[in-house]
C-alpha cells in the first residue's frame, strides 16, 4: 500500500513539474485555447468526403500539438523543444514514425544546424509517451518560439480555364496551415530565424512541409544545403542479411523540385532519399542497411547567399500516406492528391498540332478547330513558328492570329526548345571536370539558363506572351536539372548554386504562366509548378508503326500511364501526316480514306479522357470526315465530367481479346462510364464485370449501353455489375452507370 501511494505521489509530482514548466512557455495560452482532437473519420474518403475538416488541436498531454484531418495525424511535442512524436495513418491505425529528430536541418557557412529536435530516446524502433519527460534538447539546435495557424495560402496565382475543366476545384485548397517558429540563441554568431510550415488538406491523407529562413544577423551568410524533411520512418520490412530487396514505407513522397522525368516517382530521384540510419542500433539488419530514414534535400546547393534581413524559402514536400497496398486504391489516391494540390491538371483541352505556321495555314486551322470543337492549337516543332523571333513584324503577326483564335474560342500558342541543344561554348553548361561544354549535360549539351543567352531566352518568353496574347506554350527540353561549373555566367556564381538558380528561373516563369492562364504542355514533371500535361507514354518511333499497331499500343500506354496520374495529366499523339517515317501505312492522310481508323483513335482517346496532339495540316478533309470528328467531340463534351474522372483499368490491351477501362466519380449523376474495345476482326460476346465501389454505387444501378434505354442491374456483394455485351469487330461499346436506384 505504501509502495502504491509512493508511486502515485511520484506521478503527481512529475505531472506538477511538467505543468509548471509548460505553463511558463509563451505559447502555452495558444495551445490551451485549441480544441481537443476529435475522433478519426469513419467514411471511405475515396468514395465520400469525410465530414471532418483539417485542424490544429491540443493533445491529452499539455505539451502536445496535433495536426489532424481524420485521415492522418502528426503530433508535435513542444517542450523542451519541438519534435514530431507521432505520424499516424488513422484509417489503418498504423504509426509511421519510429524516432524523434529535428524538424529540418540547414548548413550555413559549412556548419550544420538542427532546427528543433530532441535527444534521449532509448531505442529507435518506436516512441512512447512515457519517454517524453526523458527527452533532452540539443543545445546547438534552434529553439522553439511559438506557433500560429490559419487557412491555406495559394502558392502562386491560377487563372482558371474553366471551359476546359470538368469540375471547379478550389484554389487554394481547403485545409489548415501550421507554422512553427524557431530562432537561434541571442548570443549566436549566426543569428537566424526559421519558420517550419505545414499544410494539411481536407479529405485527403496528404501533408505538405517547407521552411523559410531569415538572416537576422548583421553579416551575410551562405546556405550551403538543407534537409527540409528528415523522418525516421517505421520500416516496411527487414532482413538480417544485406542484399535483399526491401519494401519502402507505404507512402508517396514528392517535392516541387522536379526536373527531367515523365513520372512523379522518377522526378523525385534528385530530392527524395531513403537512407540507412546508422543511429538505429536496434534494427534487424546486421549491417544497419534498412532504408527507413526519409530525407528531402536538394541534389546540389543551393549555395545561396543571404544578406542581412533577406529570406530564403525551401522547396516543398508532400507526403501521401496510403491506407493499403492495393494498387487500385493507391492509384486513385495519387489522382486525388494531384487534383487537390495542382488542380490545373484538370484542364483538358482538345489539341490540334498544326504542322505549318504561316498565317493562311493558321487561319485555316483556327477555322477547322472551332468548327469541330477543338479548343487549343499548338504551332508545332518544324512548323516555322519561332518564339525567339523578336522582330516587331513577327510579333504583330502572331498577336493578330492569337486575337482571331480567341474570337473563335480557341487558344493559340507554340513550341519552344530549351535544353537538348547547344547554343555556344560560352553559354552551354560547363563540365566541372573539363571546364568546357559537353559530356556532362543530361542530353549531351544544353544551354545554361543562367548564362547570358539563357537570361535573354527567358526574357523573350515573358515578352512573347505579354505582347502577343498567346495562351499556350509547349516547352520541350524544359530545364533537365543540369549543373554548370561556369563562374562567368550572370545567373549563378559557380557550380554549387547553378542547379538551384536555374530551377528557380524556370519554375518562376511557369508559375507566372499559370497566373496568366497560359497552358503549359511540358514533357517533364513540372505539375506542382504550373504545368498541365506531360507524356502519357512516350516513344516517338511508335508513331511510325502501321496504324493498327498504333491503336493497341496507344491503349496500352493509357492503361499504364494512368496508374500514377489522372487521364487529364497525360498527352498522346496522333500522326495525321507522316512522323518519324513509316510512310502511308503509318499515317491517316488522306483522312477520308482511313475514316474507320481515325474514328477508332478518337474513340480510344476520348473514351479514356485523354487528349492527343493531332498533328497535321487539317482535322477534316470531307463533310463525312468533319461529321465523324464532330460527333465524337460532341460525345466527349457531353460526358466530359465522368470521362475526365479517375480511370480504373478493366483489362489491359493485348490485341487478343477485349480491353477497356472504367471511369468513376461518386459525386456525379453519371457515376461511371466504361469504354470497351474489340481489336479483333470478328465480333465478341463477353460478360464484363464493372467494379462500382469507387463510383459510390451499391445494391443496384441504372445502366445505359451506347446511350440506349436504361435498365436496372443488381450488383454483387462486392459491388460489381456483370453485363453481357456484344462488341462489334474492331468496335467500341460505352456503358454509362447512373447510380443506385431509389427505393
Amino acid at each position: 500500500m505504501e509502495s502504491r501511494n509512493a508511486t502515485s505521489l511520484g506521478v503527481l509530482v512529475a505531472a506538477l513539474a511538467v505543468a509548471t514548466t509548460v505553463e511558463a512557455q509563451p505559447w502555452r495560452g495558444a495551445l490551451d485555447a485549441l480544441e481537443p482532437v476529435p475522433a478519426p473519420a469513419e467514411r471511405d474518403w475515396l468514395i465520400e468526403p469525410p465530414a471532418r475538416r483539417a485542424g490544429v488541436f491540443r493533445g491529452q498531454d499539455p505539451r502536445l500539438l496535433i495536426l489532424d484531418n481524420g485521415l492522418i495525424r502528426r503530433e508535435f511535442l513542444l517542450e523542451p523543444n519541438v519534435a514530431c512524436v507521432g505520424f499516424s495513418q488513422l484509417t489503418t491505425g498504423e504509426q509511421l514514425v519510429r524516432a524523434v529528430g529535428p524538424e529540418c536541418e540547414v548548413t550555413i557557412d559549412d556548419e550544420a544546424i538542427a532546427v528543433g529536435g530532441l535527444r534521449g530516446q532509448p531505442v529507435g524502433n518506436y516512441i512512447l509517451p512515457e519517454w517524453f519527460d526523458r527527452f533532452e534538447i540539443d543545445p546547438a539546435a534552434l529553439a522553439f518560439q511559438g506557433f500560429e495557424t490559419g487557412p491555406i495560402e495559394q502558392r502562386f496565382g491560377w487563372k482558371k480555364r474553366r471551359e476546359w475543366m470538368a469540375s471547379d476545384a478550389p484554389w487554394p485548397p481547403e485545409g489548415v496551415r501550421l507554422t512553427l517558429r524557431f530562432a537561434s540563441a541571442a548570443a549566436s554568431p549566426k543569428p537566424i530565424e526559421v519558420d517550419v510550415h505545414y499544410v494539411l488538406y481536407d479529405a485527403i491523407p496528404v501533408v505538405s512541409k517547407w521552411f523559410t529562413l531569415r538572416n537576422a544577423g548583421p553579416r551575410p551568410i551562405t546556405i550551403n544545403t538543407f534537409a527540409s524533411e528528415r523522418l525516421a520512418m517505421v520500416e516496411a520490412g527487414s532482413e538480417v542479411e544485406a542484399g535483399g530487396r526491401l519494401r519502402l514505407p507505404n507512402v508517396h513522397v514528392e517535392t516541387d523540385f522536379t526536373t527531367v522525368s515523365m513520372s512523379g516517382k522518377g522526378s523525385q530521384r534528385q530530392t527524395v532519399r531513403w537512407l540507412t540510419d546508422a543511429s538505429y542500433l536496434t534494427q534487424v539488419s546486421y549491417q544497419r542497411l534498412t532504408r527507413c530514414l526519409l530525407e528531402c534535400r536538394p541534389p546540389l546547393g543551393p549555395a545561396t547567399r543571404l544578406e542581412p534581413g533577406e529570406r530564403f524559402e525551401s522547396f516543398r514536400t508532400w507526403i501521401l500516406a496510403f491506407d493499403g497496398t492495393d494498387e487500385k486504391r493507391r492509384g486513385l489516391a495519387l489522382a486525388r492528391m494531384y487534383r487537390t494540390i495542382a488542380p490545373w491538371v484538370a484542364e483538358n483541352p482538345l489539341i490540334f498540332h498544326v504542322r505549318t505556321a504561316d498565317p493562311p495555314s493558321i487561319r485555316a486551322a483556327i477555322s477547322q478547330a472551332a468548327d469541330v470543337g477543338f479548343e487549343l492549337i499548338i504551332m508545332t516543332f518544324g512548323s516555322g513558328f519561332n518564339i525567339e523571333n523578336r522582330s516587331p513584324e513577327y510579333v504583330e503577326q502572331i498577336r493578330s492570329l492569337a486575337a482571331e483564335a480567341h474570337e473563335r474560342g480557341v487558344a493559340l500558342g507554340g513550341y519552344s526548345l530549351l535544353a537538348s541543344r547547344s547554343v555556344s561554348p560560352g553559354d552551354d553548361v560547363i563540365n566541372p571536370e573539363t571546364g568546357k561544354p559537353g559530356g556532362f549535360a543530361t542530353f549531351g549539351n544544353s544551354p545554361c539558363v543562367g548564362s547570358a543567352w539563357g537570361e535573354r531566352y527567358v526574357e523573350t518568353l515573358y515578352a512573347f506572351f505579354e505582347e502577343t496574347g498567346c495562351d499556350v506554350l509547349e516547352h520541350d527540353g524544359s530545364y533537365p536539372g543540369d549543373a554548370c561549373a561556369s563562374t562567368t555566367h550572370p545567373g549563378h556564381h559557380g557550380y554549387e548554386d547553378s542547379r538551384w538558380a536555374q530551377w528557380r528561373v524556370v519554375t518562376e516563369f511557369y508559375r507566372w504562366c499559370r497566373q496568366r492562364g497560359v497552358y503549359l504542355n511540358v514533357p517533364d514533371w513540372y505539375f506542382l509548378n504550373g504545368a498541365s500535361k506531360t507524356g502519357m507514354g512516350y516513344r516517338e518511333t511508335n508513331w511510325s508503326l502501321p496504324r493498327a499497331q498504333q491503336e493497341i499500343i496507344e491503349r496500352q500506354n493509357i492503361a499504364d500511364g494512368t496508374r500514377f496520374k489522372t487521364p487529364t495529366m497525360g498527352w498522346m499523339f496522333v500522326p495525321l501526316t507522316q512522323y518519324h517515317g513509316g510512310g502511308e501505312a503509318a499515317t491517316i492522310e488522306p483522312l477520308h480514306e482511313h475514316l474507320d481508323h481515325y474514328e477508332r483513335r478518337l474513340q480510344n482517346l476520348l473514351g479514356a479522357g485523354v487528349q492527343a496532339c493531332f498533328r497535321g495540316p487539317r482535322l477534316y478533309d470531307t463533310p463525312q470526315t468533319r461529321a465523324m470528328v464532330r460527333r465524337w467531340v460532341d460525345w466527349y463534351k457531353a460526358h466530359r465530367p465522368i470521362l475526365d474522372s479517375d480511370l480504373i483499368v478493366l483489362r489491359r490491351a493485348d490485341g487478343r481479346d477485349w480491353d477497356g477501362w472504367l471511369h468513376v466519380n461518386p459525386s456525379l449523376d453519371e457515376r461511371a462510364l466504361a469504354a470497351i474495345y474489340n481489336p479483333l476482326p470478328t465480333s465478341l460476346v463477353r460478360t464484363i464485370s464493372l467494379p462500382l465501389r469507387y463510383a459510390g454505387v451499391t445494391g443496384s444501378a441504372r445502366v445505359r449501353i451506347n446511350g440506349g434505354a436504361a435498365r436496372t442491374v443488381a450488383l454483387s456483394r462486392d459491388d460489381r455489375a456483370s453485363i453481357e455485351l456484344e462488341i462489334p469487330a474492331r468496335g467500341f461499346v460505352w456503358i454509362v452507370v447512373e447510380g443506385p436506384v431509389s427505393p
